[in-house]
């Protein structure tokens, strides 16, 4: 059953959706809330960590650096919530919960994992962009 099926009396059942198409262009249009989440400063940086493996909350947030238990705990929720990660909590003592990507996850993280190995290797040009423009600012 995908995460955006419903079991209703043992059947899946596909919610409707209401109003006009996706479109992340219109202001008002539900496909700007997952963007946001999905490519959310530590939304980015813990999709790309669950492509590695999955992960207890104390490594992950090892992994990703500069989070908060906070930040990494409202990610999660929020990416559980979305369907990109699964949360597997074991019934065992003492608690062991595990955070893995879900298909749809793993998709979402393997769009943003492109872009960011992209910042990654165009930083010298953007450093030469921004000087060209700052130089061309403070000259005027």
């Amino acid at each position: 059953m995908s995460v955006s099926e419903k079991s209703v009396a043992g059947h899946s059942v596909v919610p409707e959706r209401l109003g006009p198409p996706p479109n992340v262009n219109r202001a008002e249009c539900p496909s700007r809330l997952v963007l946001e989440h999905v490519t959310s400063r530590w939304g980015v940086l813990v999709l790309a960590a669950l492509l590695e493996r999955s992960y207890r909350f104390s490594e992950l947030r090892r992994q990703v650096g500069g989070v908060s238990e906070k930040m990494l705990a409202q990610t999660l929720q929020t990416l559980e919530r979305d369907g990109f990660v699964h949360r597997d909590a074991k019934p065992v003592i003492p608690p062991r919960v595990d955070y893995s990507l879900t298909p749809i996850g793993r998709e979402a993280a393997e769009q943003v994992w492109a872009l960011t190995r992209w910042v990654e290797n165009r930083l010298d040009d953007v450093f030469t962009a921004r000087e060209v423009y700052d130089g061309a600012r403070e000259s005027h």
